[in-house]
């Protein structure tokens, strides 16, 4: 989705408002009161109104924030707080205090263009002075005609520059339209899944006579995943032995911090001197760092492409290198311990015939050739648990550490309950948790567990290695460690770092390889 200056939305108002009114409507230049706010605009979905400089945002009754030609700006967090890109875009935010307006609009996706303007029948309307609070305009929006870098040359750049993939398991099957890459994106921001064009034939075939059998455990504890780390071939993790390796294994897994901005994976070691120079991975908040650490990137949560095929990642087994390679699964209406007397329920034959592509971003210790531990929230937070520090709502309830809100619905339903209640207990603890918590992701990849999953436990499949989607791609691929050489100076605290910041960095030498000194001396590398 894209991003404008408030300018350009005036502009566009000021023609849309009139063909948006009908002959009931009031005049544009009548009295705006808060009877009559909401009939001013042609809106696509439901929320109430911040005045924004002469323009409005809209919160979401999903939480989403977006501008009136719905263009996503942030997050409210249901405690007062609306996030943009940059941190906290403002606060002390009531929704009490604000006009609450329906949708009256149902756009026609057909016909609207991906290369710029709003769709058909959005309006922009001009209309200040509402009893809604009225802070400065946020530096959310960007400068007009911006082009996002390439991050190649630019760390803080949300499109992918990955190398060109070296193997086919880790060469991208298809790629995404043309607009999925262009201008209209700004930085930090992944073109939505519809952009990417239909998927490749090859994630739909039926592979249920293939060999591979395995089964998904499930989880989202929300940690630095285990393929952010630099390693030297280890735990089947990115092999930092060389820039070539580095390239190869798919460089590193993006990592957020607690406000889910994107940092980085690594830096210059903590401990870096003008004598040793090294590098480290930035502090995972299931540590001792908690919320100055990193988390995995919301985005990293299941997708839905179609009723049939979904996109999500998993923790691949400890015995085998899987960080960046992908597979695809095809459910065979089972699950793990079936038995004579403990016959498939009806959420796995509900699953029966679906497909997955999944791409491998963790590595755990206790999975199994052929299982793939699917990361879903709402799955459970497991032994290392960074969830309730970055969702730390009241008296959140999240179900039992291993399994998560479904084991917690089977304790309260049984085991052998109908598919229906098991949806509807799902969906209830995905609200109770995730609703109001200001991170939308969580509350979709909770919801498709539920909707789209079949609420599933620990299900069958058959599967096999194959190339990555775009999609997969672009939200596994770290935007700012692309080199495995990077001077980013260490952080103790990554809670601060908005979307934007300029990384600090140190320009560290060691003895006999700086060529600033005649006396080789190393300088520059202390914290």
């Amino acid at each position: 989705m894209k991003k404008r200056l408030l300018s350009s939305l005036l502009a566009v108002g000021a023609v849309s408002m009139f063909s948006a009114c009908s002959e009931s409507d009031p005049a544009p230049n009548a009295p705006v009161t808060p009877s009559n706010i909401c009939s001013l605009m042609t809106l696509t979905r439901s929320g109430w109104l911040v005045e924004v400089g002469n323009s409005y945002w809209i919160i979401g009754d999903d939480g989403v924030v977006t501008d009136v030609v719905d263009n996503p700006v942030g997050t409210f967090d249901g405690a007062g707080n609306i996030f943009d890109a940059n941190g906290i875009a403002m606060s002390g935010v009531d929704l009490n205090a604000l006009q609450h307006c329906d949708a009256n609009f149902v756009p026609n996706t057909q016909s609207s263009s991906s290369a710029g303007g709003a769709a058909p029948g959005l309006s922009s309307a001009i209309v200040p002075g509402s009893s809604a609070v009225n802070p400065a305009l946020s530096s959310a929006v960007v400068p007009p005609n911006s082009v996002p870098s390439s991050s190649a040359t630019d760390p803080n750049s949300g499109l992918s520059s990955a190398a060109e993939p070296t193997s086919s398991a880790t060469e991208p099957a298809s790629s995404a339209a043309e607009s999925s890459s262009s201008a209209n994106l700004a930085a930090g921001e992944f073109p939505p899944i519809e952009s990417y064009g239909p998927p490749p034939a090859e994630y739909t075939k039926d592979i249920l006579s293939n060999s591979n059998k395995g089964w998904n455990s499930r989880y989202w504890d929300a940690c630095k995943p285990h393929c952010s780390w630099i390693s030297n071939g280890q735990e089947g993790k990115t092999d930092t032995t060389t820039e070539a390796s580095y390239q190869k294994g798919m460089t590193t897994a993006r990592n957020c911090n607690i406000h889910d901005v994107e940092v980085p994976t690594f830096t210059v070691g903590s401990g870096v001197t003008q004598y040793w120079f090294g590098y480290e991975g930035t502090n995972n908040a299931c540590g001792s760092a908690k919320a100055k650490g990193v988390f995995t990137c919301t985005d990293m949560a299941p997708i839905a492409v179609n009723d049939s095929l979904s996109y999500a990642y998993v923790a691949g087994p400890g015995s085998q290198t899987t960080c960046g390679k992908c597979f695809h699964l095809q459910y065979d209406g089972s699950f793990k311990d079936a038995s004579g007397n403990n016959a498939a329920k009806e959420t796995h034959k509900a699953l029966k015939g679906k497909h997955m592509v999944v791409m491998t971003s963790n590595i755990g210790h206790d999975v199994e050739v052929g299982q793939f531990d699917l990361m879903v929230p709402g799955g459970g937070v497991g032994a290392f648990d960074a969830l309730s520090t970055q969702v730390n709502g009241q008296n959140i309830k999240w179900g039992a550490g291993f399994g998560g809100f479904l084991t917690e619905c089977q304790s309260k339903h049984g085991y052998d309950n109908k598919l229906e209640v098991y949806q509807q207990c799902v969906r209830d603890m995905c609200d109770a948790a995730f609703g109001n918590a200001g991170f939308p992701n969580l509350l979709r990849g909770c919801h498709w567990f539920a909707d789209w999953f079949m609420a599933a436990d620990n299900p069958t499949y058959h599967w096999e290695e194959v190339e990555c989607p775009q999609y997969l791609l672009d939200h596994y691929l770290t935007t700012i460690n692309t080199t495995k050489d990077n001077n980013y100076k260490w952080r103790d605290d990554w809670s601060t770092f908005k979307k934007g910041d300029v990384l600090d960095t140190a320009n560290c030498w060691k003895d006999g390889e700086n060529p600033h000194d005649p006396n080789g001396k190393g300088a520059g590398c202390e914290k």
